[in-house]
């Protein structure tokens, strides 16, 4: 079985009325562990890399050791680049077997997010590829970028509508409150 594309993994799990997780890997123990465990039960996966885990494990590494995953499973697997801040960064993963990315604009201005999103979006569509893209700005530290409570924001609704009227954008990631962030920060949190 070859990779398959989040949108078609999420289109069953929504049928079915299941979940399916979602795993940053960045070696070959954690993506043989992850897929060992989802075989014995017969789930599917979604592998993430980040663009830190891509720099440290090789592009072409991570890539066999995916696809080992998917001929010792037989599961279906995405592989998908987990918040990809560039348009070539994500240019790079479509182009090297990525089957999702997220292209992670939250940190431009709305404006600028949408022209980034895009021009992702453009180019992945024309490649088979589905794209992800985040509304809103987490406070915490993720692959470099660090945001503070002051300059976080929740997703404004009415800023929802513009952004999927993109072309055949797949995903949207809204920022409520996550792992990321503790309760203790959420009253500096506002709209833009």
């Amino acid at each position: 079985m070859p990779l398959v594309t989040t949108k078609e993994m999420f289109s069953k799990a929504y049928a079915g009325g299941y979940a399916v997780g979602a795993f940053n890997v960045n070696n070959m123990e954690i993506v043989q562990g992850i897929t060992e465990a989802a075989a014995e039960h017969k789930a599917p996966v979604i592998l993430q890399v980040s663009k830190g885990a891509r720099a440290y494990a090789n592009h072409t590494y991570l890539m066999k050791l995916v696809e080992a995953a998917v001929e010792e499973t037989g599961l279906p697997i995405a592989l998908h680049l987990d918040h990809g801040d560039s348009y070539e960064l994500c240019k790079s993963c479509i182009d090297g077997g990525f089957t999702s990315v997220m292209i992670d604009a939250s940190s431009k201005s709305f404006e600028d997010n949408i022209a980034l999103t895009r021009k992702v979006v453009e180019y992945a569509h024309d490649h088979g590829v589905v794209v992800e893209a985040e509304l809103g700005t987490l406070a915490g530290i993720e692959d470099e970028v660090k945001v503070s409570a002051e300059d976080s924001s929740y997703t404004r609704p009415e800023d929802v509508q513009e952004f999927v009227e993109l072309r055949s954008l797949s995903t949207l990631t809204i920022t409520e409150l996550s792992s990321r962030q503790s309760l203790a920060h959420s009253p500096a949190l506002r709209t833009r």
